[in-house]
Parts: C-alpha cells; sequence; structure tokens
C-alpha cells in the first residue's frame, strides 16, 4: 500500500514511516498541510494519514479538501489526546477513522488494514443501490434520496446510513456500530455513534411523517419501518 503520511513532527513522522515500511508499505512524507495537499493530487497513493494540527493547512481542512477532490481515499486523522473531542469533527470532515496520541504503531497497522479488507469488500458488494422504505441508496455516485427527495449527506453520515440500511430490522449495538462504520472500538464516555445518529435522524427521518431510525435504550439503534405504519 502507499501512504502519505502528512505530520509535521519530524520524529514522530519517521517513527511512524518506519513501522509502515516494516510492513511492506511505501510511505510519503509531508511536514505540513499544503505540502499533503500538493502530494495528493499529483501522487497515486492508496491512504493518507493526517495530523489534525498542521501548519499551513490544518488537518480537518486538509481532510475535507481530500475527500471531495478525491472520494476513493482512505483517511486516518490522529489527535492529541486531550482533544479527544475534535474527533467528530475529523469524522464530519470525511476522515474513515481516528486515532489519539499518543500513537500505537501496532494499533495505526491494524485499523489500516481493517480499512483497505472494508474497502476491497466494498467494491465487490453488490448491489450498487440499496432501497428501503422510499429510501434509496446509491453506491456509485453515493447519493441518498428519499421519496425522490435527494439527501446530502457527509461521508460519514453516508456510511452510517449504508449500515443501518444493510442491516435494517436488526437491532444493532453502540459498539458494533462504532466498529463496523468507523474501524475503531467504543471508549467509556465517548458518544460519536448517538451524535452522528442524531445528524442523521435530523436528515433521514425529521422531514418525514414515517420514523425509520429508532432507539432501543440501553441496547442501540434498529433501522425499520414502525409496525403502526404497515
Amino acid at each position: 500500500m502507499k501512504i502519505l503520511l502528512v505530520e509535521s513532527k519530524i520524529r514522530i513522522a519517521r517513527r511512524i514511516q518506519e513501522s509502515l515500511e516494516k510492513e511492506g508499505h511505501t510511505v510519503l512524507l509531508a511536514s505540513d498541510g499544503q505540502l499533503g495537499r500538493k502530494l495528493m493530487l499529483s501522487t497515486n497513493v492508496d491512504c493518507v494519514i493526517i495530523n489534525s494540527e498542521l501548519p499551513k493547512l490544518n488537518g480537518i481542512d486538509l481532510c475535507r479538501n481530500i475527500r471531495s477532490l478525491k472520494p476513493e481515499a482512505i483517511i486516518l486523522m490522529i489527535f492529541p489526546s486531550e482533544n479527544a473531542a475534535a474527533m467528530s469533527g475529523g469524522f464530519d470532515s470525511g476522515a474513515d477513522d481516528c486515532l489519539l496520541q499518543p500513537l500505537d504503531t501496532a494499533e495505526l497497522l491494524a485499523r489500516l488494514n481493517a480499512l483497505m479488507k472494508r474497502k476491497i469488500g466494498n467494491e465487490a458488494e453488490i448491489p450498487k443501490v440499496i432501497v428501503y422504505a422510499g429510501v434509496e441508496l446509491n453506491l456509485d455516485n453515493r447519493t441518498v434520496k428519499r421519496e425522490g427527495i435527494e439527501i446530502n449527506l457527509t461521508p460519514k453520515e453516508f456510511l452510517l446510513l449504508e449500515y443501518l440500511m444493510r442491516n435494517q430490522g436488526r437491532v444493532l449495538l453502540r459498539e458494533e456500530i462504532a466498529q463496523n462504520v468507523w474501524s475503531t472500538k467504543l471508549q467509556p464516555g465517548m458518544n460519536f455513534v448517538d451524535v452522528y445518529i442524531n445528524y442523521l435522524r435530523k436528515k433521514i427521518d425529521k422531514p418525514f411523517s414515517v420514523k425509520l431510525i429508532h432507539t432501543k435504550h440501553w441496547v442501540g439503534y434498529i433501522f425499520q419501518v414502525p409496525e403502526y405504519s404497515i
């Protein structure tokens, strides 16, 4: 796998680079956001690892820029432990996964492998259009419609809706959603799953009379048409 690492701290960058190259990956280094953007546009890479705190162009803006220009790219962001709350901004900008510093290189490698396997699996999956209860999710052009009305979703909202629709009618644990949509373990105190469910409800459910995303208290969520509306 060819990886672009955008990290301004040279010592950290070299440590990550050595770990990745030991696993057979090719690593390009960029020390600031602007250089990272330039290399991303001029080089074919499979994955981008971005530190959220970068000079010249911050990590969130770089992630959003890359996602808009190369939607197929795998993006993993790194955040300082004291700024864990900012991880939701990373997911919202289009990151596939986020990690906190200090960075465990073994966990980083595991997350990258999981993301690559998921990407390969998603590319092979059929059908390319999922339809349920008036919601149409198109995997080719990344669009969503409900009752013919187009709904704009962020990349992470799209992945969350896709997972809910593929598992409609089944209660999904928060931990399961975190693992399959974010490729991460849900740690105590983390509420990003609930936050994104609320984001999705505002777009998918709120404008319509029939609600599809339902809470199973203390357990998780289920995507289905309620019995009273059948």
